[in-house]
């Protein structure tokens, strides 16, 4: 299958490569973006996140926040880096990692196989699962992002969900050029490229890809693969 250049990291996230000294899941480079949530695929986001427990980790000190920050390690680690910014009444479902310099705020939930990269912001009421915020990434008020990917400057308004399974439970399929393809993953969100802008309460329906800089204006669901400075109104 040849896919568009949105289903790439190096079209979708080109700063990137001027990144250094942060924690960065090691993304897809010849195949598709959303090959990191297949399981049993060598190097997956589940086995990347797995491969940090054993690292060396600038850990921050969990006596120094609320006590009402909790974290359920039952499945793997809670890997939080000094530096970062967890608000109180937030909770950790490991194993997840969470980078130096990044805002966790009041309330968030943080769930299995998420990485929240160094700046990247999981607002209050927001929760993640099992999804990459790269640097720079928002899901600032009351958000839902499941296996999703987030570019650099991304920022969800308030109430925007990425929905990631289908009411009927059944494989997601993948709308480009007036054809539905198979994407082999029962949960996939949405792949958002640098720079893209949702308003409030917006929703992608699961496999929505929108290319850098685009705009989805509030209230308005989104399916499908989408250029770069696409309009959704």
């Amino acid at each position: 299958m040849e896919w568009p250049p949105e289903a790439y990291a190096d079209s979708q996230f080109p700063s990137l490569k001027s990144v250094t000294g942060v924690s960065i899941p090691k993304l897809p480079q010849h195949e598709p973006l959303w090959e990191i949530f297949k399981s049993g695929v060598e190097r997956n986001l589940k086995h990347q996140i797995s491969m940090l427990e054993s690292a060396e980790i600038d850990l921050i000190d969990r006596s120094t926040l609320s006590q009402t920050v909790t974290y359920d390690e039952s499945n793997g680690k809670v890997m939080i880096e000094r530096g970062a910014l967890v608000g109180p009444s937030t909770h950790f479902v490991g194993p997840c990692f969470v980078g130096r310099g990044a805002i966790i705020r009041h309330g968030a939930y943080v769930r299995e196989n998420s990485w929240i990269c160094s700046t990247a912001v999981v607002g209050h009421c927001s929760e993640v699962k099992h999804s990459v915020l790269l640097p720079g990434a928002k899901a600032p008020h009351f958000n839902y992002v499941g296996d999703s990917i987030l570019g650099k400057d991304v920022n969800l308004g308030a109430g925007v969900k990425l929905s990631n399974l289908r009411n009927d439970g059944q494989e997601v399929y993948l709308s480009m050029g007036g054809k539905k393809i198979a994407s082999e993953l029962r949960k996939f969100g949405a792949i958002l490229g640098e720079g893209c802008q949702l308003g409030c309460n917006a929703v992608t329906n699961p496999g929505t890809i929108l290319g850098k800089n685009s705009v989805v204006s509030p209230n308005v669901t989104v399916t499908g693969v989408h250029k770069d400075s696409s309009h959704h109104r």
